[in-house]
């Protein structure tokens, strides 16, 4: 399993922007790729929420968990 890199105030912002792009898609003026993009967004975001990892954060070696035992996926 992957180690969480995403931290509690990362996660909620996530899924606000999962929310936008989500609405964005859905009321798009003109469709293809208006609608498409902004709601592939909301699942990525959406998805990396959920799962508590990001893979962009990994490779650019960034944390925002608050504590060492938090990123491990153990209990404190």
């Amino acid at each position: 399993m992957f180690r969480q890199n995403v931290g509690v105030g990362d996660r909620d912002l996530r899924i606000v922007l999962a929310a936008l792009f989500g609405l964005i898609a859905l009321f798009a003026p003109f469709g293809g790729a208006w609608q498409i993009i902004p709601a592939l967004l909301a699942l990525v975001m959406l998805a990396t929420s959920a799962a508590g990892f990001c893979p962009l954060y990994k490779v650019l070696g960034i944390n925002t968990c608050r504590s060492k035992s938090a990123s491990t996926g153990q209990e404190q």
